[in-house]
């Protein structure tokens, strides 16, 4: 593995992992009136394409990052349409 992976795998850890205390916050609250609906839908499909684009180039650190951010940003527009009101 290079410097350059481990760089891969540590940034979308960071990236990816700022998303749950956001989560974990709207459930907890039961509110999300503060959240974005626009913010989150783009959030989820910039995540979903880069998710095709690391695909398409077999990049394994974007893949994972970014399908584990799809997860995370999905639960969060649910999260959204749910106590968002």
């Amino acid at each position: 593995m290079t410097g350059q992976d481990i760089m891969g795998f540590v940034a979308g850890a960071f990236v990816t992992c700022s998303l749950v205390p956001q989560i974990i916050r709207v459930f907890k609250l039961k509110s999300a009136r503060e959240i974005s609906i626009l913010f989150t839908g783009l959030m989820l499909v910039g995540i979903l394409m880069w998710l095709g684009y690391g695909i398409s180039k077999s990049l394994f650190p974007v893949i994972l990052w970014n399908a584990i951010g799809a997860v995370l940003v999905f639960t969060l527009l649910f999260g959204k349409l749910r106590y968002g009101k």
